[in-house]
């Protein structure tokens, strides 16, 4: 709740949006839930009053979800003359526009006010906020408003699915239709120029950049992606000065401190790359500062919002590049017990752990174990392959030093399997086979 709470009120006074009616909304049911209806009836007025200031013709529409909300607020709260009066404005509402039902109504303004706060409340939401985008554009399809929240839930489904090739480019078309039809749009704007960048259209998604700095509109968020932009250009130093700006505007923002962790640990790769693996004197001093740097934005990433996955593994592999292995393991036994949406995710969690236990604490075979964990989440990715990669190179290492062993015999066999060489997967499993039958009969034989 408090991240959801810190990031609806980073959008109140930053994203220059027409969502601010519906922030508010979720804000008002995130004070309900911690206790304080009083607040939360404060801030249904305030989006009421923004509301009532457009004066459109579907302003009564548009009150529905926000009337409901201080019906339930009010009912709560034990005072049912009030909420009775709220429940009467959302009928006479749904009369006056000929609904079949009492206290609701299907139109595409308010399919598209459950898109929003769906989006808002985690991945889990997004192909359910992505539905109800397509149900209200059904009725509207050249609506504003509708596109721009089609395409974001468009993109941030395209950043789960992107283990599998050709997903990656299905927010590009909803994002373009949205910048068409809100051309002002500088947030829009800065997520088609990343999904020009993912397509390798580097050059045509720096233009859009470009231009959205050069505006004064939702600067922070503007500033966010622009940095995510150029840190994945190669150009970690031009990010983190947009992060530092962004960062004081809004400190504490979970993805703004995992963004300039992220920078900081591309510096760092930087330096190893100059220094061939061996940066000495000044440089070693360098490293060491910016390691530092990157572990206190991503313990500020955590701290803020305790279910990053990612930041958590992040500040694993950087706790483990400072040489602190316990606070590196503390932080794994931290993430592993999560159940992220992204299958991907676990992946990469169970991937990272290997790496650690195989290179850092020199153990084979809990790295073995954590290989086949990220395997055996079925999810095709980037980090799977690695993970069968890994383990195929951890197996052929202890069989050189032993040639009968059975265990790396045999997982050299499931990894030929898994990528189709399966006349290689025989041979290994028929001679791993061969010496459990040699091992059971030279037994049989003892005394």
């Amino acid at each position: 709740m408090p991240d959801i709470e810190n990031r609806a009120w980073d959008q109140i006074e930053f994203l220059d949006s027409k969502q601010n009616v519906g922030m508010h909304n979720l804000l008002a049911y995130v004070k309900h839930l911690k206790g304080r209806n009083e607040e939360a009836l404060e801030i249904l007025k305030e989006a009421d009053d923004l509301i009532q200031r457009e004066q459109t013709d579907q302003a009564d529409v548009n009150s529905l979800v926000t009337w409901g909300n201080y019906a339930w607020v009010y009912y709560h709260m034990g005072k049912l003359s009030e909420a009775q009066t709220y429940l009467d404005k959302v009928e006479n509402t749904c009369k006056k526009f000929r609904s079949l039902f009492r206290y609701r109504m299907e139109c595409p303004e308010v399919d598209s006010k459950e898109g929003w706060a769906l989006l808002k409340c985690g991945g889990q939401n997004y192909e359910r906020a992505k539905a109800c985008f397509e149900k209200a554009l059904e009725v509207d399809p050249d609506n504003p408003e509708f596109s721009v929240g089609y395409a974001i839930a468009m993109y941030r489904l395209d950043n789960f699915r992107f283990s599998i090739k050709g997903h990656k480019t299905f927010s590009l078309r909803p994002l373009e239709q949205a910048l068409r039809l809100n051309p002002g749009n500088v947030y829009i704007k800065v997520l088609l120029a990343l999904k020009l960048q993912d397509l390798g259209r580097i050059a045509e998604g720096e233009r859009y950049i470009e231009e959205a700095l050069d505006s004064t509109s939702s600067q922070v968020y503007v500033l966010r992606y622009a940095a995510k932009f150029y840190r994945r250009k190669g150009c970690p130093d031009k990010a983190l000065q947009l992060l530092e700006r962004g960062l004081q505007a809004t400190p504490t923002s979970a993805f703004l401190h995992h963004q300039i962790g992220l920078c900081y640990r591309a510096q760092m790769i930087q330096i190893k790359g100059t220094t061939s693996m061996q940066p000495r004197g000044p440089d070693r001093e360098k490293l060491r500062r910016i390691v530092r740097s990157a572990i206190f934005h991503f313990e500020s990433a955590v701290e803020i919002k305790p279910t990053f996955e990612l930041a958590y593994v992040d500040l694993a592999k950087m706790y483990a590049e400072a040489g602190n292995y316990r606070k590196a393991e503390e932080t794994y036994h931290k993430v592993l017990p999560m159940n992220p949406v992204v299958e991907e995710t676990m992946q990469e969690i169970h991937f990272s752990y290997g790496q650690f236990q195989e290179f850092q604490k020199k153990s084979e075979a809990d790295a073995m174990i954590h290989y086949l964990k990220a395997i055996q989440i079925k999810r095709v990715s980037f980090i799977r392959d690695k993970s069968i990669n890994s383990l195929k190179k951890l197996a052929f290492r202890r069989l050189q030093r032993n040639a009968s062993d059975l265990e790396s015999l045999s997982l050299l066999g499931f990894v030929h399997k898994l990528k189709g060489n399966l006349n290689e997967a025989l041979e290994y499993y028929e001679k791993a086979l061969r010496l459990a039958v040699d091992w059971e009969n030279s037994v049989g034989q003892n005394p």
